[in-house]
């Protein structure tokens, strides 16, 4: 998540611990929505998508279902963040929602990190451009604290309470060539909502 670490970064998650909350994950999603039926999974640009896929992979095992029945797309949040102007320009991401679409579904949002809440903030925005789901849930590799909105995830791979001089770096191979989470130090305090 932060390029500014000065301290070697130790793994607080390696990829059989990654691999296991994951499974958890997913039959949590199963119990509360009494299977998975109606579950649409959108992943937060990038490493958010690439959990979220491998969430659909688990609730396919779970449920039964053939490979490609859970739906899983991606939701790109970049022009609804509040922080445009403080941060350098960045690539947009691509949305991809399921062709079934979203409306009347339950939508779990999927990211790697849940910090200031803001991220989410902006995820819920641009659902709200592209259609009316029947809930949204929110499902995170790793829930850091310090919230600056009123935002809490559904469901937790880890909690992993940190300082604001700490960073936390996920990894996963589709995107890094391995599954990790490191916990490391910052040289300086970080800017709002990173």
């Amino acid at each position: 998540m932060d390029a500014h670490t000065s301290s070697p970064a130790r793994s607080v998650l390696e990829a059989p611990d990654i691999a296991r909350v994951l499974t958890r994950i997913a039959h949590e999603i199963v119990e509360r929505a009494k299977g998975a039926d109606d579950v649409v999974l959108l992943g937060i640009p990038t490493r958010g998508v690439h959990l979220a896929r491998r969430l659909a992979a688990r609730l396919e095992e779970i449920t039964d279902r053939a490979p490609g029945e859970v739906p899983v797309g991606s939701l790109d949040i970049t022009m609804y963040r509040d922080d445009l102007r403080l941060r350098p320009a960045r690539a947009l991401a691509r949305t991809e929602i399921p062709g079934d679409g979203i409306d009347g579904r339950l939508v779990v949002l999927v990211d790697d990190v849940l910090f200031s809440g803001r991220t989410i903030r902006a995820a819920l925005d641009a659902l709200g451009d592209i259609g009316r789901p029947r809930a949204v849930q929110l499902a995170v590799l790793v829930d850091r604290g310090h919230r600056e909105l009123p935002i809490r995830a559904d469901y937790v791979g880890k909690n992993l309470p940190t300082s604001l001089r700490e960073t936390v770096k996920v990894q996963l191979t589709e995107e890094d060539g391995r599954d990790s989470v490191l916990l490391g130090l910052r040289e300086t305090a970080p800017a709002d909502g990173q």
